[in-house]
């Protein structure tokens, strides 16, 4: 894939934001430092191709997605900053537009003429688009000297191709699609957003936490499981699950009418076990292994007071759950479902405050093995609407994660193209570990849609 970077320019908020603006990163943000900066990809097919020709592509396309994104920056305008530490060591998001440091957003505008917006999605992994994202491979931290949002704009053959890194620990996924469906609005011919974000982190957590991070962790510094091990070798793939197939999950999973008398599953719940059971068949582990669920959940309204849905910054924390392989196996889907929906429905404002105590008593930078021995790990959700992000040419071909920020059981949901319930399933595993998935229909429910003739067709569910 031929690549070549065209320009490389910053974005600041169009108009100037008075005064220094200072805010301290919370206890929800903090463990996120070492992480990675987190990557989106969206991949969109341009109807009229004379919108790709010079000069309408840059005055028509790439002017138009600065302008709003100088626009909504005015709004969002923490982003615009830079992360730095005070007097005490305690790390805070700034922006100051009287600062030379601070150069806002970093805009890079490239061309790939041979690449179309089918090939990018004919493969499974993160490779074939990897040099359209920018900042592969960048900690977090390093928001002390790099911008806090990096986007590259790739012109393809017969479309557009829209790279994103935003550093996880100034915001979780709830703010980047808030602020990403804002710029969306912007670019649309919308004069103000319509949903304000709320931007004081104090009300979520004013603990002041001193961290000492001037060499930290690589977040892989050791395996999901066996720290002595070598890092296996691991493969991604992308799972699409139609709206009849999670309707078929759903509905196996709630067959069994629970005797404690709890709600019944939830897709969420359903599916998410549906994969944490499969997952753990196909890694062949002993019935007496133990194996971890972990989702990064959504604490907004959780807490108390809960907090507004546009609060932006990190609002998430991990929920942990496990069970001994055997007895995921030996139970129909009910089972994981219901070990997965209790740990969710425990985790409420006072676990959620105990669980910020404990952290603000000790505090830990989170690596990828603290996701738990034998882990499936859940990131995004479904219910962010991924697909209704139009700048003006219509709503993307696909949306995905980079390359950052994953490891062995790591897997983002997101909203199916499809529309209903449908979800499609990012996760990383072992080479023969999901090799063994590929092969599975009780995984892949193949079998559940047929067509007239009352023949399976495979679309149940599918991978891309």
């Amino acid at each position: 894939m031929k690549i070549k970077i065209t320009s490389k320019t910053h974005v600041q908020p169009n108009k100037p934001i008075l005064g220094k603006k200072q805010f301290h990163l919370t206890t929800f943000d903090l463990p996120y430092l070492a992480f990675y900066y987190n990557q989106k990809f969206l991949l969109y097919k341009f109807h009229n191709l004379l919108d790709l020709e010079e000069p309408t592509f840059q005055n028509n396309v790439v002017e138009k997605l600065k302008n709003g994104l100088g626009s909504v920056l005015e709004d969002f305008y923490q982003l615009a900053g830079k992360l730095a530490k005070d007097e005490e060591g305690v790390f805070r998001v700034e922006y100051d537009a009287e600062d030379e440091e601070i150069n806002g957003v970093e805009f890079s505008v490239a061309d790939a003429a041979d690449v179309s917006v089918d090939d990018l999605m004919a493969e499974d992994g993160t490779a074939q688009f990897k040099e359209l994202v920018p900042y592969n491979g960048i900690l977090n931290l390093e928001g002390l000297s790099r911008p806090l949002l990096a986007v590259q704009v790739t012109k393809l053959k017969d479309g557009l191709a829209m790279g994103l890194a935003f550093n996880h620990a100034v915001l979780d996924g709830t703010a980047t699609w808030h602020f990403m469906s804002s710029w969306a609005e912007i670019c649309r011919g919308a004069e103000t957003i319509s949903t304000q974000p709320f931007l004081d982190r104090a009300k979520a957590r004013d603990t002041r936490v001193k961290l000492d991070l001037a060499s930290p962790k690589d977040p892989n510094a050791s395996s999901n499981g066996d720290a002595t091990a070598e890092p296996p070798q691991l493969v991604e793939k992308v799972f699409k699950f139609s709206d009849s197939t999670i309707h078929t999950i759903k509905s196996r999973a709630n067959s069994v009418v629970p005797s404690d008398g709890s709600k019944p599953f939830s897709t969420f719940q359903s599916l998410t076990s549906h994969i944490w059971r499969h997952v753990t068949l196909a890694r062949g582990l002993k019935p007496e292994d133990i194996t971890v669920f972990t989702v990064f959940a959504d604490c907004r309204r959780r807490v108390d007071p809960p907090m507004p849905e546009e609060y932006f910054g990190n609002m998430i924390q991990a929920i942990f759950t496990g069970t001994a392989a055997g007895l995921l196996a030996a139970h129909g889907p009910e089972f994981g479902a219901s070990v997965v929906q209790k740990a969710i429905v425990a985790h409420d404002a006072r676990t959620v405050d105990a669980r910020n105590e404990e952290w603000e008593k000790s505090p830990k930078i989170f690596q990828f093995k603290d996701a738990g021995v034998n882990c499936v790990a859940v990131g995004s959700s479904p219910r962010f609407r991924v697909y209704e992000v139009d700048f003006g040419w219509g709503k993307p071909e696909t949306v995905r994660s980079g390359s950052n920020n994953r490891f062995n059981g790591m897997m983002y949901l997101y909203q199916g193209k499809a529309g209903g319930v449908s979800i499609d399933v990012e996760i990383t595993l072992e080479a023969h570990v999901m090799e063994k998935l590929e092969k599975s229909k009780e995984f892949l429910l193949v079998e559940e849609e047929v067509d007239g003739n009352g023949h399976a067709n495979g679309n149940g569910n599918g991978f891309v």
